[in-house]
C-alpha cells in the first residue's frame, strides 16, 4: 500500500518562507505525477501545484504562480513545495497527492489515487 508522508508545515509571518516535503513509500508503483492541494477552514480543497515525474513539467494555480515552486527527487520518490512571499490567505492544510496513472488534467483531485494526511501551514499577519 502506497503511503505519503508530508512534513515542513508550521507557523510563519507574512512574507516568510516554508518548504514542504512529501515522500512516497510502500509497495511497487510507478509515479506519473505528484501534486499539492490545500484546504482553508470552511472552504473546498483547491489545487496548488503539480509536477509530472517524467520530464518534470510543472503546473501552478494562478494564486501561487511566481511565489511557489514545485520540484521532485525521482530517486527519493519525494516532491517538494517551496513557498516564498507567504500571505495570510495561504493559510491552509496542505495535502500531497500522487498519481500512478497518466492524466491530462492535474488540477483535478480525481487525477490522483493516493493522498497524504495533510500538514498545517499558518501565515500570521
Amino acid at each position: 500500500q502506497v503511503q505519503l508522508a508530508e512534513s515542513g508545515g508550521g507557523l510563519v509571518q507574512t512574507g516568510g518562507s516554508l518548504r514542504l516535503s512529501c515522500t512516497a513509500s510502500g509497495g511497487t508503483f510507478s509515479t506519473y505525477a505528484m501534486g499539492w492541494f490545500r484546504q482553508a477552514p470552511g472552504k473546498e480543497r483547491d489545487f496548488v501545484a503539480a509536477i509530472r515525474w517524467s520530464g518534470g513539467t510543472t503546473y501552478y494555480a494562478t494564486s501561487v504562480k511566481g511565489r511557489f515552486t514545485i520540484s521532485r527527487d525521482n530517486a527519493k520518490n519525494t516532491v517538494y513545495l517551496q513557498m516564498n512571499s507567504l500571505k495570510p490567505e495561504d493559510t491552509a492544510v496542505y495535502y500531497c497527492a500522487l498519481s500512478t496513472y497518466y492524466s491530462d488534467i492535474l488540477y483535478y483531485e480525481r487525477s490522483y489515487n493516493y493522498w497524504g494526511q495533510g500538514t498545517q501551514v499558518t501565515v500570521s499577519s
